[in-house]
C-alpha cells in the first residue's frame, strides 16, 4: 500500500481483516513512527508501529504517560476525574490499585481453577458441537470466558448475556451493530462523562453498585469483595467512582479481549488447516500454539500514551502533550523481530509477541488466566474435530481499537 493512501483513523479500513496489515507494514518499512492527522475534534497522533519503539514506550511510564487516557478520544480534565481507571493511572497509584487484585490473577490462584476451566470448557464444547452447524462466537468464543468472569466475580451464569451486551455496547462504540450511541456523534456529548461515551457504563455502575451493597464487610474472595473490602497499597480507599471505573474495566476486559483471541485462532486454524493437522497430530504443541494465537489475533490493536516532555523516537521529533499510539498488532508482525511474520505457525519458537504489553507497568492484569483459558480450550476442542468448515461470512467489529470478530459461521464433524 502506498504511504499516501495510509489511513488509521479511518475506521472503514479496519472492516475486512485485510488493509490493517498492509498498512502496518507500510509503516514499518516507510515511516515507523508516524504522524496520522485525525478528524475533528482530535488533533492527531503518532503511530508507532515497530516493536522495538513500542516497547520503548510501554516501558517508559515518566515519558510516555497513561494519565491522558489510553484510547484516541482527547479529553479534558472534568473527564479524566471521572472517568480514569487503573488503566489511565501511573505511578505508586497504579500499583496500589492493581495489588488489589493482583494475587486473584496470580500463578497459583489462575492453577486452582484449572479444574473448573477445564469442565467448564467441556460443557460449553458438549453443548455447541452437539449442534452440528453454528455461530463458533456465540456458542464459544463468547460464552466460555463470560462464564469464567461471573465465577470470578461470583454473578449467576443467568447474568451471562447481559455481560456480553454490555461488553459489545461499551466496546464497540464505533460500530452501528453494537454501539448505543456512536462515538463522536453529537449525540454522544451528553455522554461525554462515562467511560467510552457509552451509556451502557451506567447499566454496569448500577450492577457493580448492587454487588457492593451485597458484599460490603463480607469475607467473600471474589473480585468485587476484594475491590470493596480491600485496601490498596498506598492507604487510599477506593472512592465510590473509583469502584465504578474499575468494576466495568473487569466487566469490559474479561470478556473482550479472550473471547477475540479464540475467535482468531479458530478462524486461522480454519484458514490454515495444516497447522489444526499438527496440533492434533502433536497436541504438545498448544501450550506454543497459545502464544501464536495471541500474536495472531492481537485483539487489542493499539494503546495510546501521551508524551510528557519532548522526545526523539524513531527519528522523529515528539512534542509534549503529543499523543502517542502503540500499535501492538503492527509489532506482532515486524519483520525484524517475527520470521516470515505473515505465516500462521503453530510451533514457533520465541513468540516474543506484544499483545500483553511489552515490559510494561501496565501489563495485562490478567494475561496468565486468559492464557491458561486459551490453552484449556483449544485442548479440549481439537480431539473432537474430525472436521470443521466456514460456512459464511465473517464480520469484523468497525473499530480501529478491538481487533473482533462478531461472527464465525461453522459446520462440525466430531472425530
Amino acid at each position: 500500500m502506498p504511504l499516501g493512501e495510509v489511513d488509521l483513523a479511518d475506521l472503514d479500513n479496519f472492516a475486512d481483516g485485510v488493509t490493517p496489515w498492509r498498512m502496518f507494514r507500510t509503516l514499518r518499512r516507510q515511516d515507523p513512527v508516524h504522524w496520522q492527522p485525525e478528524p475533528a475534534p482530535n488533533s492527531g497522533f503518532w503511530a508507532v508501529t515497530r516493536h522495538a519503539d513500542i516497547a520503548r514506550v510501554d516501558r517508559d511510564a515518566e515519558t510516555f504517560t497513561s494519565t491522558r487516557f489510553v484510547n484516541l478520544e482527547e479529553v479534558d480534565e472534568d473527564q479524566i476525574a471521572r472517568r480514569a481507571s487503573v488503566l489511565e493511572l501511573d505511578g505508586v497509584r497504579h500499583r496500589a490499585l492493581r495489588s488489589l487484585l493482583q494475587r486473584q490473577f496470580g500463578q497459583a490462584t489462575v492453577n486452582a481453577y484449572a479444574d473448573f476451566l477445564r469442565g467448564l470448557t467441556a460443557r460449553t464444547l458438549d453443548a455447541a458441537l452437539a449442534k452440528g452447524r453454528f455461530d463458533f462466537v456465540a456458542e464459544v468464543s463468547a460464552d466460555f470466558p463470560i462464564n469464567v468472569l461471573a465465577r470470578l466475580l461470583d454473578v449467576p451464569p443467568e447474568d451471562n448475556r447481559k455481560l456480553i451486551d454490555w461488553g459489545n455496547r461499551i466496546i464497540g462504540n464505533t460500530d452501528p451493530d453494537y454501539a448505543d450511541v456512536l462515538l463522536h456523534s453529537a449525540e454522544s456529548e451528553q455522554y461525554r462523562d462515562l467511560p467510552f461515551r457509552s451509556p451502557a457504563s451506567l447499566e454496569v455502575f448500577e450492577y457493580g453498585r448492587e454487588l457492593v451493597r451485597q458484599r460490603r464487610g463480607g469475607d467473600g474472595t471474589d473480585l468485587v469483595s476484594r475491590l470493596v473490602n480491600g485496601t490498596p497499597r498506598d492507604g487510599v480507599p477506593l472512592s465510590d467512582r473509583d469502584f465504578d471505573n474499575y468494576f466495568l474495566l473487569l466487566v469490559v476486559a474479561g470478556n473482550e479481549t479472550t473471547r477475540h483471541t479464540i475467535s482468531h485462532a479458530m478462524l486461522a486454524l480454519l484458514q490454515h488447516p495444516d497447522q489444526l493437522a499438527r496440533l492434533q497430530e502433536d497436541p504438545s504443541l498448544i501450550p506454543t500454539a497459545v502464544e501464536e494465537f495471541l500474536r495472531w489475533a492481537s485483539p487489542v490493536y493499539h494503546f495510546r500514551r501521551t508524551a510528557t516532555r519532548d522526545v526523539d523516537l524513531g527519528g522523529r521529533r515528539i512534542r509534549e502533550g503529543d499523543k502517542v499510539v502503540m500499535w501492538y498488532a503492527s509489532g506482532n508482525r515486524d519483520e525484524e523481530v517475527f520470521p516470515d511474520p505473515d505465516a500462521f505457525d503453530v510451533a514457533r519458537p520465541n513468540n516474543d509477541h506484544v499483545s500483553f504489553g511489552k515490559g510494561s507497568p501496565h501489563l495485562c492484569l490478567g494475561n496468565l488466566l486468559a492464557r491458561t483459558e486459551i490453552r484449556i480450550m483449544f485442548e479440549e476442542l481439537v480431539p473432537r474435530l474430525s472436521s470443521i468448515r466456514l460456512t459464511g461470512d465473517v464480520p469484523r467489529v468497525r473499530s480501529n481499537f478491538v481487533n473482533g470478530i462478531k461472527k464465525l459461521p461453522v459446520d462440525v464433524t466430531l472425530a
